[in-house]
């Protein structure tokens, strides 16, 4: 059965960082990311892990990085532990398969953010204001409904609590208007072409966010790319607009906690085990549409 990996101790190997679920350490000019089994949900990392997510969460950001390397270049140099610098050998069987060593970049401070769909947070402020970061939307849509077209509505990129929206205009007094186009355009044109291919998998890719650095004066893709961590993914089967939608991300979770009437501070409540495994079971699920296969070195858990 698959150990749950809930954090990590590579002594040797500078720690850069530690998220809500990666830890990066440094290796002279790139980044290892180690995608742990952690999982956070209104920006509190819970106390289970859910088995196999780091490595869902690395083999899909490996599919997306090489299906989108024509639209625009990403941190990715490889994932492959066995051509990882030598003194990352002694812990290739903790770190294969939820590894990437990566460039080093100077990150762009926005989530970039595009919704196909009018879901979440975006689905309460339209309520409210018949828009959603300051881009008006027709009347009468419905929860969960289609878009005529996606929208791109970029938000802060917090270092601790919650990000918050901004408008474009924002955006480009954040960054520069020339940049904010190209993060703007960047990231629908990556959107559409993942979401034409998730639905022939069965999937609906809702919302997503990007994120973008500067490798080298070139603005590159870096983070995660389209996993149920960072995406809305919904079964096209089972598509009702009207309502909430069943998921293969980490929504599930977060409805659970909804239940429980948790006030979303620490001490973060136990997940029950039914909880965690149908988890686990979504996003390897999420996996196999889109990659066509299993996750690598997966062991089946008695549930499955």
């Amino acid at each position: 059965m698959e150990k749950v990996l809930f954090a990590t101790n590579l002594k040797g190997i500078k720690l850069f960082k530690r998220g809500k679920v990666r830890d990066l350490y440094e290796i002279d000019d790139k980044l290892l990311i180690v995608a742990t089994d952690r999982i956070s949900a209104f920006d509190v990392v819970l106390p289970n892990g859910i088995p196999y997510k780091g490595k869902v969460l690395t083999g899909l950001s490996k599919f997306w990085f090489d299906f989108t390397r024509n639209i625009i270049d990403n941190h990715l140099i490889t994932c492959d532990v066995d051509s990882f610098p030598d003194e990352l050998k002694q812990y290739r069987d903790v770190i294969r398969g939820r590894s990437m060593l990566v460039k080093q970049t100077k990150p762009i401070p926005v989530e970039c953010v595009v919704r196909g769909y009018i879901s979440g947070s975006a689905w309460k402020e339209y309520k409210k204001s018949c828009s959603i970061c300051g881009i008006n939307l027709p009347a009468n849509l419905m929860e969960s409904q289609k878009l005529d077209e996606p929208i791109f509505t970029p938000s802060t990129k917090a270092t601790t609590g919650h990000d918050v929206n901004i408008t474009y205009d924002e955006l480009e007094n954040k960054v520069g208007t020339e940049l904010a186009k190209l993060l703007k355009e960047k990231s629908i044109e990556l959107y559409l072409k993942a979401s034409d291919y998730a639905l022939k998998s069965g999937i609906i890719i809702a919302d997503t966010k990007f994120e973008f650095g500067f490798h080298e004066d070139k603005v590159i893709v870096i983070d995660e790319l389209l996993t149920p961590d960072s995406s809305r993914f919904w079964p096209l089967s089972e598509y009702r607009p009207g309502g909430p939608q069943p998921s293969f991300d980490k929504q599930f979770v977060r409805d659970y906690l909804v239940s429980i009437d948790w006030d979303k501070t620490l001490p973060a409540p136990e997940l029950p085990k039914e909880v965690i495994e149908k988890t686990t079971d979504k996003y390897l699920e999420a996996y196999k549409r889109i990659v066509g296969k299993e996750v690598q070195w997966l062991k089946k858990h008695s549930w499955q």
